[in-house]
């Protein structure tokens, strides 16, 4: 018996070869993206599950409340030390600091070859291992200083195939790191980043912010601190009882700290807390998944039910010779299930052809193997039972004295109101996938290529070598100065807008408190301003000097303390960083985006002194790029030998704010290409089997005198009503959509009626491309021999 319906349905399927091919390519489509977006969900989701008893793994935060509330992924370093010593509710507590921009060297004199890691080098306290399952695959985890472990990765990049354990590390500032141990490789699904571990009171030699016990007074961004919790223990009295740390060790500090504990499960998901990846944007992903899956249904059912008129006598014959419906609907099941595998082996190979891209697009290293069967099974049988079943049931139902006659009317194959409601709904997912295409494009041009404040093309940022006088920045800046393709040189602690700034207490004019709100440190030389077009609004720009001896500000800093003359500021003493940084305001700057557009514009404040800069900022001829980039690191070796050359262009590190916008952005593109192009072969399908159906009804109106434009109209007009329909039931819900989404910003483009109209455009101009290739076709027949053939 099954062996027969295999024989029919695939004499079937080929029978209809345009049907069948339509179907395979929408299905393969669509099944595609799902195994994609499956792949990245799951993916994402496995992050940091490995861990043993991870449900007890915390990471320590703060909630910062002064003039609004700001969210830290990081605590006061004293903060780890206080609750390992006065409280009994964990079972392990660890710090953890990531630093970047450190060379590592391996060997000496001609030998000797220098590292740096692109995710940073790690200060761990040996404690961070009983914490997180990284097991060691050689040595051990030693908590004396000066000591270093290494995942196997890096171990081989240093030493080849040498025994690393006992090999000796050269850190930055001369510290010499002894390898104790060798870890397994880091999985890719870890939000715990960096390859090399030195012993966490190694920062003794480098920052020893981090190691006192008294370390109350900021945070330190680079820092984690995570504890693994006693079964059993209430979290809302933990956090209480961490609250009695503020009043005693930050009795005067206007910036209260909340201290928090978020859960290891939602470290990778928080965006308050630089969560790589939202679970609202992975719940949109599967969304427009399953939107792609509902589309390629759709064309199957429509495509299906219209193709049920020709196949009314095939139907006719087999109930009359006791073909029972139950029979039927297998039947036709079968023949979706055959399409249905067919599409679905087409979708694995495309998804193990596309992976690759979508890891380069999210920066991972995700794998074909989360894709079980189950998935797979699964997604078969919804397909089939979305697309199948309808059309199945129509067809089985059939009554054979009006099959074999050849009398099946359109509402006994479902009628023309479900297929048109059908056909509005794919309508309308593609129209609200065009408008929040069209609506993250134009925010994104917005962001990358609005107003800043400052200039911030052709400019190149150096990360500063190290040195202990300060002589080689005077160097670097002198020779660059005077060389052909360089325009301006600026040491600075970073450029105007940057990830990761200085934010600290401010105490303007002798008041007896602090101000109610914290300030944006920009440490910079005089040519800071010109460097990057920064207009000084009163007042005069900053002396050359090497240390601390003057302020800028910017206007907002004026507007917070309800000042509205900025002269009136001009030579009042400002006070920073606790107090240990104080001079005169002598001048105002215009306003500049000291972050990204998600967020207001804060005061700022711009002072010299070489101690606080990290970075050059070189600006350039960019027509002799190729040429002045590499003279600058010759410069760069001569002034810091055994360092490496590290640059970025300014104009890349700010789109690096917009990267989960930008990856959105790549998404709905080529999702709204793939559900358009999924409904354009249903729609050529719909009217491919339209026309043949009308050919009698063209010829006739072709006789009585129709032009080619009203047969084209005969077929376009259905359609032209129901993509109005759709367009209005779609500009609500884009609507909603896309306001939510733009909040996100806090400088963002208006949403206005013109992106929705744009997309009813661009959806009649695909339709009637569409529509009109078919529909020319048939108004082009000959009438006589159309009314011949019928």
């Amino acid at each position: 018996m099954l062996k027969n319906y295999l024989k029919i349905s695939w004499r079937n399927l080929l029978r209809n070869k345009t049907y069948t091919a339509i179907n395979v390519a929408g299905l393969a489509l669509s099944m595609t993206c799902g195994i994609l977006i499956f792949i990245l969900v799951s993916f994402n989701l496995s992050f940091d599950k490995f861990h043993k008893n991870g449900d007890r793994i915390y990471r320590l935060v703060t909630e910062a409340h002064r003039d609004n509330i700001s969210y830290v992924s990081s605590v006061p370093p004293a903060l780890g030390s206080a609750i390992r010593r006065d409280y009994t509710f964990a079972e392990a507590v660890a710090r953890i600091v990531n630093l970047g921009d450190q060379t590592i060297t391996v060997g000496q004199g001609a030998q000797a070859k220098p590292f740096k890691e692109a995710d940073g080098i790690n200060f761990a306290e040996a404690s961070y291992f009983n914490i997180f399952n990284f097991p060691l695959v050689a040595g051990s985890v030693s908590p004396e200083k000066n000591t270093v472990v290494l995942t196997e990765r890096v171990a081989k990049k240093y030493f080849g195939n040498e025994n690393p354990i006992g090999k000796t590390l050269n850190l930055d500032r001369g510290v010499l790191l002894t390898v104790t141990g060798i870890l397994k490789d880091l999985p890719p699904n870890t939000d715990q980043k960096g390859e090399v571990f030195a012993a966490y009171q190694t920062l003794e030699a480098t920052n020893d912010f981090f190691v006192k016990d008294d370390s109350w007074g900021g945070i330190g961004s680079a820092m984690q601190c995570f504890v693994r919790l006693k079964p059993g223990v209430n979290l809302s009295q933990i956090e209480a009882e961490m609250d009695a740390y503020v009043p005693k060790f930050r009795p005067k500090s206007k910036n209260v700290h909340h201290y928090k504990l978020q859960p290891l499960a939602e470290v990778h998901f928080d965006g308050r807390y630089g969560g790589a990846m939202e679970k609202k944007t992975l719940w949109v992903l599967s969304l427009i998944g399953a939107f792609i899956l509902i589309t390629a249904c759709v064309n199957f059912i429509n495509l299906a039910t219209a193709q049920a008129l020709k196949r009314g006598k095939e139907v006719g014959v087999r109930k009359v010779l006791g073909s029972r419906p139950a029979q039927l609907f297998w039947q036709f099941i079968l023949e979706t299930t055959l399409i249905v595998m067919v599409g679905m082996g087409l979708a694995i190979v495309l998804a193990f052809i596309l992976l690759p891209y979508e890891n380069t697009l999210f920066k991972s290293d995700m794998s074909m193997a989360s894709v079980n069967v189950g998935f797979l099974a699964a997604l078969g049988v919804t397909v089939i039972l979305l697309a199948g079943a309808y059309p199945g049931l129509i067809m089985a139902g059939f009554r054979p004295t009006a099959a074999l006659k050849g009398k099946i009317t359109q509402q006994q194959i479902g009628g023309f109101n479900m297929r048109r409601g059908l056909i509005i709904t794919q309508f309308a997912i593609s129209q609200v996938l065009i408008t929040g295409m069209l609506v993250i494009a134009l925010q994104m041009r917005y962001t990358n290529g609005g107003e800043l404040g400052f200039n911030k093309d052709a400019v190149l940022i150096v990360a500063m070598g190290l040195d202990s006088t300060g002589s080689p920045i005077k160097a670097f800046k002198n020779s660059l100065a005077v060389m052909p393709g360089v325009e301006k040189v600026t040491a600075c602690y970073t450029a105007p807008s940057a990830r990761g700034g200085w934010s600290t207490n401010v105490r303007f004019d002798n008041h007896a408190e602090d101000e109610a709100f914290l300030i944006s440190v920009k440490s910079a030389d005089d040519q800071y301003l010109s460097a990057f077009g920064l207009e000084v609004l009163a007042g005069r720009n900053l002396y050359p000097s090497d240390t601390l001896k003057e302020f800028l500000v910017n206007e907002t800093f004026v507007r917070k303390l309800n000042i509205t003359n900025d002269n009136q500021i001009l030579g009042k003493r400002l006070s920073i960083n606790g107090g240990h940084m104080t001079a005169p305001i002598v001048g105002v700057i215009r306003d500049f985006h000291d972050e990204s557009f998600h967020s207001d514009i804060n005061p700022v404040c711009i002072g010299s002194g070489w101690g606080q800069y990290s970075e050059y900022a070189v600006k350039i001829d960019m027509r002799k790029a190729s040429t002045v980039i590499p003279a600058i690191g010759k410069v760069w070796d001569n002034l810091y030998p055994g360092q490496i050359f590290d640059y970025q262009f300014l104009d890349d590190q700010i789109a690096s704010f917009y990267r989960t916008e930008t990856t959105m952005l790549r998404l709905a593109q080529v999702f709204t290409l793939i559900a358009l192009g999924i409904g354009c072969m249903g729609l050529y399908g719909l009217v491919m089997f339209m026309a043949a159906q009308k050919t009698k009804e063209v010829g006739i109106r072709k006789v009585l005198g129709s032009t080619v434009g009203q047969i084209v109209w005969l077929f376009g007009r259905e359609y032209a009503r129901l993509i109005v329909i759709a367009f209005v039931l779609s500009v609500p819900v884009t609507w909603w959509l896309m306001s939510r989404w733009l909040q996100d910003f806090k400088y963002h483009i208006t949403l206005g009626p013109l992106y929705f109209a744009a997309t009813l455009v661009l959806i009649f101009a695909i339709a009637f491309v569409t529509v009109g290739y078919q529909s020319v076709r048939a108004a082009l027949v000959n009438p006589v021999k159309s009314l011949r053939s019928e």
